[in-house]
């Protein structure tokens, strides 16, 4: 999750929500400032992203009011070719119906409202209405939702045309309200969304915030699902890839047709289904303007952007620059190709789950731009001090007014769509801590309906049982798909093993990452948590009555260190973003192996390996869900950096290169562990483990060693299909034989040692001299030992003995 130049000590500030950069107010989003980019504000270092804003300040500047200054639009009048009738309020949005198209939006504090087509995306960029029609409020708004219904003559086709609002009202910041009718605005229920055609590609006029708006639907948008329903795999037997559909495939080395896009992702798809991957993650698709951030970069000589997404625009549309067709068929492209995808992955047995960004939108602060929600009714969609601020506990400038009871409504609608249009699987929420706060509408009776809860609710409270979760809880849709919270937020509420759950939300588990990187790198203190970890977590789930598949278990992720960085730096290294190191996590409890950086002596190289080995064993052999990071499974690098939201460029490609140089080495190991965990019956349970099926084992065998000093943890697990597994772990720099669980009539077998080097650190059966080298271990076998090196872990299979 990203964060802005800001204390997190202050959620807001009567003066000015987030600390900005001395930037010239004339130089962003109208237009690019070449130059590169002032010195970083010193006073914030715990940073990870800053908000670009392109208005003054000043009370004797035409922009202090937060109002671009801009040509008004010019209009005609409503074609004759077109009928206008009264409309219907629900739905939402724009919907073919009875030969024309209805609009239906709510806003519950505008005073008018206006309905503008463009007939093309050129009438767009010049910012020029094809018609504008206005809406009355007597026969055009039932209750607080304006609607009208448009219907074409027989020689008159919507197709091709796109659509936006303009809504006026008060514009009184210390009200809540930026009502200006001379901004076009984005349908926050629209679609698809029209906009630049190129992924990183100023607009005309070299413009950052190039014009939006809406394509409107026709009735004969139909996507060809050739049969396609829901896979329904059981969450405990998830192999969760989280991935950037960008990144993924965007370097030259991918080879792929359509690089950096969702078709790109459909052509590497069998790369997955060979790692063992059933679930792909992807980070956000919603509608995001990549040039948000854009900037100089001084230290790489290129130019940043926001190449992670994680600030929505949209989100009702698939992210259209993801698209090969770009803005080509009006956003239309995206939408099919991003079912493609999910119908070509749903085939290979792979479901699909959206990473969704619930928690702030692309409009900042009281500064930032009016795109869609800020325009449309900002005291409705945003969590609002009494003075107009903007709370901020997204850490981004904003908050959404989750609780509020139309946005929960929009927040229903939006994911009731991807699953039901688009059919994916399931979602993870970004920050999802907030959508659990107190919505800006603070008393009992308006959240809740009664006086259940405490009547001195303030914005922003945590709620125990926040109606937003509840609704999409036990939403007779949402109910059967995947619901992922990362559950904390950048207001200091940390909900892990806490987040409210009705029996059906699992959460990202950072405790299982920070424990495992401390337990692994050999730091005292955690064997006990360590095997917690082993179990599911059952001290963070099993008390709430929840199970070990409602852990995502993740070593890595795409904010922080990579698997190959974690075991080559002590320390962040992300000059490249220009921000003086002073941006990312400070605290990665990592471990360089005894060398700071990539270039190390042959020792520590080893080492590393070894390490990274160890780290995803772990992963694998634990119950809950295992995920992995896109490029961990051969070892990407981004150098060090662990913040890199900004980079659209190597280092943040997935290397279909160095992935093909170690497809003898670390990626063989990966894919080899994956299948056989999915062979294991025993290690993706149902339920903890208990007594009967695991015993905890130290150097001895029955007598574990749960003291502060210990580096040694092992276990042995039963297993109706393997028979039974041992699974021992030497965190310690010092070499350990291990005595072995006594089995009359069998003996041990090394399955995986991570001391050895590939293609001996897996012995799969089609290994070249594979009996060979498990007969060089018979000695100690045999007398029911096994020799471990510092640092290393084996798995052994018992089998019958002769």
């Amino acid at each position: 999750m990203l964060l802005v130049l800001q204390s997190p000590s202050f959620l807001f500030n009567p003066t000015n929500t987030t600390k900005l950069l001395n930037i010239n107010p004339t130089s962003f989003h109208s237009h690019v400032n070449l130059k590169p980019p002032p010195t970083m504000d010193q006073n914030n270092v715990n940073t990870k992203k800053m908000l670009i804003v392109g208005y003054a300040a000043s009370t004797d500047d035409p922009l202090s009011s937060g109002v671009a200054v801009e040509e008004k639009t010019k209009t005609t009048k409503v074609s004759p070719q077109i009928q206008v009738s009264q409309g219907y309020p629900t739905p939402f949005g724009a919907t073919p119906r009875d030969g024309g198209i209805n609009f239906s939006i709510s806003s519950t504090n505008s005073s008018s409202a206006f309905l503008c087509l463009f007939n093309s995306p050129n009438d767009l960029y010049q910012k020029n209405v094809s018609q504008q029609i206005s809406l009355d409020p007597l026969t055009n708004k039932t209750g607080n939702v304006w609607h009208i219904f448009l219907r074409g003559n027989a020689d008159f086709d919507f197709n091709g045309m796109l659509y936006a609002y303009k809504f006026d009202g008060i514009f009184s910041p210390q009200q809540g309200h930026y009502f200006d009718s001379s901004k076009l605005l984005l349908d926050p229920y629209c679609k698809a969304v029209a906009s630049r055609g190129e992924f990183g590609v100023l607009g005309p006029g070299d413009d950052c915030w190039t014009q939006m708006a809406c394509q409107i639907p026709s009735a004969d948008d139909e996507f060809d699902w050739e049969g396609d329903l829901p896979l329904k795999l059981q969450q405990k037997d998830l192999v969760i890839y989280e991935m950037h559909v960008r990144g993924f495939t965007k370097h030259e080395s991918s080879n792929t047709k359509y690089p950096g896009s969702y078709l790109g992702v459909v052509e590497k798809l069998d790369h997955l289904k060979e790692l063992g991957v059933n679930c792909i993650e992807l980070m956000p698709s919603q509608e995001f303007n990549e040039l948000e951030y854009y900037s100089y970069n001084s230290v790489l000589g290129d130019y940043k952007m926001n190449f992670w997404g994680y600030s929505t625009v949209n989100y009702f549309s698939p992210m259209a620059r993801y698209s090969a067709a770009g803005v080509h068929n009006f956003g239309l492209g995206a939408i099919n190709e991003f079912k493609h995808l999910v119908r070509e992955a749903h085939k290979r047995g792979i479901e699909v789950l959206m990473d969704v960004v619930f928690n702030h939108t692309a409009e900042g602060n009281e500064n930032g731009p009016i795109l869609s929600f800020r325009g449309v009714d900002n005291s409705v969609y945003y969590m609002l001090a009494p003075k107009g601020e903007f709370y901020n506990y997204s850490g981004c400038g904003n908050t959404i007014n989750c609780n509020h009871p139309i946005v929960r409504q929009f927040i229903l609608d939006c994911l009731r769509y991807w699953v039901m249009e688009v059919h994916v699987d399931g979602f993870r929420f970004d920050l999802a801590s907030i959508m659990t706060r107190g919505s800006s509408i603070c008393d009992a009776i308006n959240i809740y309906g009664d006086q259940s809860e405490d009547d001195k609710l303030t914005t922003g409270s945590p709620l125990s049982n926040p109606p937003l979760i509840d609704l999409i809880s036990n939403d007779p849709i949402l109910r059967g798909v995947k619901l992922i919270a990362e559950a904390w937020d950048c207001g200091g509420l940390y909900q892990v093993g806490i987040f409210p759950h009705w029996g059906i939300w699992s959460e990202w588990n950072g405790k299982y990452r920070d424990t495992i990187r401390q337990f692994i790198k050999g730091t005292d203190g955690f064997s006990g948590a360590f095997a917690e970890c082993l179990c599911g977590s059952p001290n963070l789930y099993q008390v709430s009555g929840r199970k070990p598949w409602h852990s995502i278990n993740f070593i890595c992720a795409h904010d922080g260190f990579t698997l190959a960085d974690l075991v080559t730096y002590n320390d962040k290294h992300n000059l490249a973003n220009g921000e003086d190191n002073n941006d990312g996590e400070n605290h990665n409890n990592s471990w360089n192996c005894g060398q700071e950086g990539e270039f190390a002596s042959i020792s520590v190289k080893r080492l590393r390996k070894r390490q990274m080995r160890n780290l995803f064993l772990c992963l694998i052999v634990s119950q809950g869900v295992p995920m992995i990071h896109m490029g961990d499974e051969y070892g990407h690098t981004k150098g060090g950096n662990n913040n890199t939201y900004s980079h659209d460029n190597y280092i943040n490609y997935f290397r279909w290169d160095k992935k093909d140089e170690s497809s003898s080495d670390f990626f063989r190991f990966c894919c080899l562990l994956t299948k056989f965990r999915q062979g294991c019956e025993s290690l993706g349970l149902s339920d903890f483990p208990t007594a009967e099926r695991l015993q905890w084992h130290g150097h001895a065998p029955g007598i574990p060693d749960w003291s502060d000093t210990s580096r040694f943890v092992a276990f042995s697990l039963k297993d109706t299909l393997k028979g039974e597994l041992y699974v021992a772990f030497n965190t310690s720099h010092l070499p350990v034989t291990a005595m072995l669980p006594e089995r009359p009539g069998f003996i041990w077998k090394p399955l995986v040692d991570t001391s050895k080097p590939a293609p001996f650190d897996f012995f799969s059966d089609d290994l070249l001299d594979r009996e060979v080298a498990i007969k060089q271990y018979s000695h100690f076998l045999e007398a029911n030992l096994y020799p471990m090196l510092s640092y290393s872990s084996v798995i052994l299979l018992l089998s019958p003995d002769g």
